[in-house]
């Protein structure tokens, strides 16, 4: 049986990690998969991929997210044996450490890695389809395998309970799930739309849910202890995946907001799916992947990286349900969109297609048809492509050993 190594940039219990287990299970019948999940430490966690490459010897290597300790021990194992690789991503990396603010050596050293991982990647996949269209028209062919859900785990459940011992009951509820990082540079972080909407909606029986922890966390209790809405929102840290789904069949009302830039328009968002599957009523920024799937009732215009008018939006939206709660049925038409669109049985048959294909092709990275010219000569671009130019075809390089 054939041997492919998924190679994590994430730990075991990430996003990434789940849907690299997901496809294995998938996959078993055809092929023989070992999971490596990241480390701490870049260094640590490239010596650590190149190992269990080392051992596993498999004909192909599948990173999950273009992140250095992948790609690099990916790129090195394909160029040492004539192995096949392959990249999944769900960023456009480069746009986005700009969005986020990164400085200039940064953001140069993203853009390396971004280009370097097109140009030896025997195939890419993307998880968006707005991505996909990007990197045509810059010459990268891609598959496209949006971020997927379980959709028998995530079918919704009775949240009575858990929602009498949140404190939930008689209160419509609002929520999102997910990582808050705190950025100083556009001094906000995941989450703040529900804050201040919550704010917005004070006077309504309604409440906030945060699922989710990260360096924003602080900030957002701060802010609603700011606001005086302290008891409005509950933030219930980090809850394990298999407690998702009894805590989304407790919110009535999920938010997924993306930023309308390049960073955001590329993304499905691993949220997406999961709130769909559970048949929650969604409010989401008509961008990216959010805004070819949903209906229009359940999107609302987001302009830039940071709207401060958004929440005022969503608060109108919210306030049409609280008169009509009957609306909130709608959101069980998205349990069929996500078996059909996003369910992993369905992806993992594209996965399947993707491992066969590239391996009946010549191995060393194949990805790039061509280079848009025109995206090198002006812009930010300009400075990481003069600092780094990308080679004509991927250096062999050694690593180093790993540390005793």
């Amino acid at each position: 049986m054939t041997r492919v190594a998924f190679l994590v940039n994430g730990g075991t219990d990430s996003a990434m990690a789940q849907r690299a287990r997901a496809f294995a299970e998938r996959l078993a019948p055809d092929f023989s998969i070992d999971i490596a999940y990241r480390q701490p430490g870049r260094l640590a966690a490239t010596l650590a991929f190149r190992d269990a490459l080392r051992r596993g010897r498999p004909a192909l290597a599948y990173v999950f997210d273009h992140a250095v300790p992948g790609v690099l021990a990916g790129s090195w194992y394909q160029r040492a044996t004539g192995s096949w690789l392959v990249i999944d991503t769900g960023d456009a990396i480069t746009a986005l450490a700009r969005s986020r603010g990164r400085g200039m050596v940064g953001l140069a050293l993203t853009g390396w890695l971004e280009r370097y991982g097109y140009r030896v990647a025997d195939h890419v996949v993307v998880r968006g389809t707005r991505h996909q269209e990007w990197l045509s028209t810059r010459g990268i062919a891609s598959t496209l395998i949006p971020d997927g859900v379980d959709t028998a785990q995530f079918a919704p459940r009775d949240p009575s309970a858990l929602r009498q011992r949140l404190g939930l009951e008689h209160t419509l509820t609002i929520g999102l799930i997910g990582s808050s990082v705190w950025s100083r540079r556009l001094g906000t972080c995941y989450g703040w739309d529900l804050v201040e909407l919550i704010y917005l909606l004070r006077d309504a029986p309604v409440t906030g849910v945060m699922i989710g922890d990260g360096s924003g966390i602080a900030h957002l209790k701060g802010r609603c202890a700011e606001l005086d809405i302290t008891g409005r929102v509950h933030f219930l840290g980090r809850v394990p995946y298999d407690q998702l789904p009894e805590h989304l069949s407790a919110l009535d009302v999920c938010l997924s907001t993306q930023t309308n830039d390049l960073a955001g328009q590329v993304r499905t968002t691993g949220k997406l799916p999961l709130y769909l599957a559970a048949g929650r009523y969604i409010l989401a920024s008509r961008v990216g992947e959010a805004a070819l799937v949903l209906p229009d009732d359940m999107l609302v215009d987001y302009h830039g990286v940071v709207d401060r008018d958004y929440p005022a939006r969503l608060a109108e939206r919210v306030r049409a349900l609280l008169a009509n709660p009957h609306r909130l049925r709608d959101g069980a038409a998205g349990i069929a969109l996500a078996r059909a669109r996003f369910d992993y049985d369905v992806l993992a048959g594209r996965v399947r297609d993707v491992l066969k294909s590239t391996m009946s092709s010549s191995p060393g990275g194949s990805a790039v048809r061509r280079f848009d010219e025109r995206r090198k000569s002006s812009g930010p671009d300009a400075l990481y492509s003069s600092l780094f130019p990308l080679p004509s075809s991927p250096p062999c390089f050694p690593l180093p050993s790993s540390p005793a």
